[in-house]
């Protein structure tokens, strides 16, 4: 290349800044066009339609999923069955299955809950009869007790003569005895346990004149002093030996003194009141069951008579 056919660095440069301006300004034409397009359509925007439109793409695209507002899903509660939902259809109204009730008597469920309600009956039914019974228990026992607080009290004062002979042996017998002291006591549950009137005691004791001598031999000596023992006589004992030193013979002298009692005590579990009682119409216990429902004046005078040694109905009564 010649000198000539060079060309002019000057005149290159010249070229190309003139170039670099001229993409420089169709740039900026073109995004001053571009932003007067997106004005003119956002000012030309329907939002109505474009809302409209959207919809019908939602509807388009959950036809084949669980969006169906027309499904039904029941709420899930210990009443209530769960059931798969139900679509409505052409000429159906949407089923509610949230309403169909549980109680199928024909499940196992359903047996379950019939035989708990025949027992919740039953176990209300016996509690409320075990609360009646053991009111009329308690009540019962805390009338005989001040009865018996009463009437202890008059004989302490009159002290009678009970005309009654214990038979101790078949030809000896405590008699003429009189009464000396009595006295009557209650015992209460704990608190835990309702605070009802469980027991009433009655004690007293008889005393006579002279004393009883009896004497016994052998093997009956041990018998004898055993069965004093169990009545609950006073008594000394003087034993005679042999050389050998072995009792031959033994000589009691039993004191014409008794101890008598009555113990009235509440059976909750059956409903009823057992009394026993030691040395009171003979000697050795006795056991008598009575309905609190008739532990009445009648009955209690008639056990006052017994007492006292006097002809009584009290066993009759008692067997009511």
């Amino acid at each position: 290349m010649s000198k000539q056919d060079t060309p002019d660095s000057s005149s290159v440069i010249l070229r190309a800044i003139q170039a670099k301006r001229d993409r420089s300004t169709e740039r900026t034409t073109d995004i001053a066009a571009f932003e007067s397009a997106l004005l003119a359509d956002i000012e030309t925007f329907d939002l109505d339609a474009a809302a409209k439109l959207a919809s019908q793409d939602h509807a388009k695209a959950s036809s084949a999923g669980l969006s169906d507002p027309y499904l039904v899903f029941p709420e899930i509660s210990p009443n209530r069955v769960s059931a798969s939902p139900v679509s409505s259809k052409a000429g159906h109204t949407p089923v509610d299955l949230a309403t169909l009730k549980v109680e199928n008597r024909g499940g196992l469920l359903g047996q379950l809950r019939q035989q708990a309600d025949v027992r919740q009956r039953e176990l209300h039914s016996a509690m409320a009869q075990r609360t009646s019974s053991n009111v009329a228990i308690d009540q019962a026992l805390n009338y005989l007790f001040f009865y018996l607080h009463d009437f202890v009290q008059q004989l302490n004062i009159v002290k009678p003569e009970v005309p009654r002979e214990y038979v101790l042996l078949e030809a000896l017998t405590l008699k003429q005895l009189s009464w000396q002291e009595g006295f009557s006591d209650y015992r209460k549950q704990s608190q835990s346990d309702g605070a009802l009137i469980e027991l009433v005691t009655f004690s007293y004791s008889l005393s006579g004149p002279g004393t009883i001598i009896v004497e016994r031999e052998g093997l009956a000596i041990e018998r004898f002093r055993t069965q004093l023992f169990d009545f609950g006589l006073q008594f000394t004992c003087k034993e005679f030996r042999n050389q050998r030193r072995f009792v031959e013979r033994a000589e009691f002298e039993i004191q014409p003194q008794l101890s008598v009692n009555a113990r009235w005590k509440a059976d909750f579990d059956k409903g009823v009141l057992i009394l026993e009682t030691r040395n009171l119409e003979r000697l050795g216990s006795a056991i008598f069951t009575i309905s609190p429902l008739y532990l009445d004046d009648a009955l209690l005078d008639e056990f006052g008579r017994m007492i006292l040694g006097q002809p009584n109905r009290f066993r009759e009564l008692a067997k009511r």
